[in-house]
């Protein structure tokens, strides 16, 4: 064999060292500067005032003139003031938030390209700089006389939080776990939705009632939480009609469900009539997300002139394009029969119509395609007064059993009868002071 030569030892070459004296001289906010201008897939964050305003902060405090610096500081507090987060925990949870083409390629079976990986982490060691900066900015805006730095929030951050690591690169197993878990983007910022002229519009506060506080329907609640959680596991799940008697809870039911699931990925979002159609580009939106969706309808019915319903068909059964299998409906009715009908609509041998029977079959057919349909009866007296009791108790009143079941009596004469709408109307009367229990 041959004799390996032996080369000359490797040397850096003068690039390299030129690289390695530059990164010597730089002062920590000529780095966290720097690591913002090579962002690749996180790029959005420096776009937001916030980090503007930082950017603009750091380019001041290297000048070194007081009065600018003193300026700009006071834009970037006021700003973190309003988010009432510090610099590091607004990073954080902009990263949580992110909706890119790394956080998006998380959500999807396939797995993530390997460039993507590689640039995910590139920035999360980035952002871990432009983070590490608001001590610097802090301890130089002292030297200044005017260092009123907003503190880092105390216990464990709700999701990704990768101020357990040294270093922020090692995290990105835990963030794409926080992104299939929790949602990206809209979907990891907020739970219930409406549609509007730009697509998804986040609800920040929505009403979401207590699973607990809804009294009774124990077979129609196992029902639908097993098929939520079917859903939840990418597992076939029903589409959904909650009908029966006003003011038994079946909105609220629904809405409970953000409640009890939305930390483990469901989220909702309510159409209204004039939104349905629109309903093939909102299920091609929804099918991108990937997480689990429920379509909520509240009241659903139609009148005999209307046709929207033959786009609810679509979504229930489906054309040459299958409905997303991440997207399911739930809508409650008053009404058995989600298309009015009229005797005169009834075929007769003087019908125009040769086959007017099918028309009516038509309009028949809309309920047949719900797979679960979950009826709540009317309440009896014995209901609401349980109903009653059992939010009486939740909400901790002091009152005598006999004395509020006296009062809640002469509440449903007075007023809607019995519900558990009127039960939830009379203890909230009873708070207010408009019922006096003696």
């Amino acid at each position: 064999m041959p004799a390996k030569r032996s080369g000359p030892a490797l040397t850096p070459s003068p690039f390299d060292n030129a690289k390695l004296e530059r990164l010597e001289a730089m002062t920590p906010l000529e780095e966290a500067a720097e690591a913002a201008a090579k962002l690749l897939v996180f790029r959005e964050i420096c776009a937001h005032p916030l980090a503007l305003t930082w950017q603009e902060l750091t380019q001041e405090l290297m000048s070194g003139d007081p009065l600018p610096c003193w300026r700009a500081y006071g834009r970037w507090f006021e700003l973190l003031a309003q988010e009432g987060l510090s610099w590091r925990e607004w990073l954080i949870r902009e990263i949580r938030w992110a909706d890119n083409p790394f956080s998006r390629a998380a959500l999807r079976p396939q797995g993530i390209p390997a460039p993507l990986v590689q640039a995910a982490r590139h920035d999360l060691r980035c952002l871990q700089i432009l983070a590490d900066s608001q001590e610097t900015i802090a301890e130089q805006m002292r030297a200044l006389g005017l260092g009123i730095p907003w503190p880092d929030g105390e216990g464990e951050s709700p999701g990704w939080d990768p101020r357990s690591f040294a270093d922020w690169g090692l995290s990105l197993e835990a963030l794409i776990a926080h992104y299939r878990r929790a949602g990206v983007g809209l979907c990891g910022r907020y739970w219930a939705f409406r549609w509007g002229p730009a697509g998804l519009e986040g609800i920040p506060t929505p009403d979401l009632p207590d699973w607990e506080e809804i009294y009774g329907y124990e077979r129609q609640k196992r029902q639908l939480a097993a098929n939520t959680e079917a859903l939840l596991r990418g597992d076939p799940a029903l589409h959904v009609l909650l009908y029966g008697a006003r003011g038994t809870g079946k909105s609220s039911l629904v809405k409970a469900l953000l409640r009890r699931y939305g930390s483990q990925g469901l989220r909702l979002l309510e159409l209204r009539r004039g939104d349905l159609g629109q309903l093939p580009q909102i299920l091609a939106d929804l099918g991108g997300w990937g997480l689990p969706f429920v379509l909520f309808v509240d009241d659903l019915s139609f009148e005999a002139d209307e046709t929207e319903f033959k786009q609810l068909k679509v979504l229930l059964e489906g054309d040459l394009v299958p409905p997303p299998p991440n997207v399911r409906l739930y809508a409650t009715s008053n009404r058995r029969h989600l298309i009015r009908e009229f005797f005169g609509d009834r075929p007769s041998p003087q019908d125009q119509e040769v086959h007017a029977w099918d028309t009516v079959q038509e309009k028949l057919s809309l309920r047949d395609r719900f797979g679960l349909t979950l009826t709540f009866t009317p309440f009896s007296q014995a209901d609401y007064l349980a109903t009653v009791e059992h939010l009486a108790q939740r909400l901790g009143l002091p009152h005598p059993l006999d004395t509020l079941r006296r009062q809640a009596l002469l509440w449903a004469q007075q007023q809607n009868g019995f519900s558990g709408r009127t039960a939830r109307q009379f203890l909230h009367a009873l708070q207010a002071g408009l019922v006096e229990v003696g």
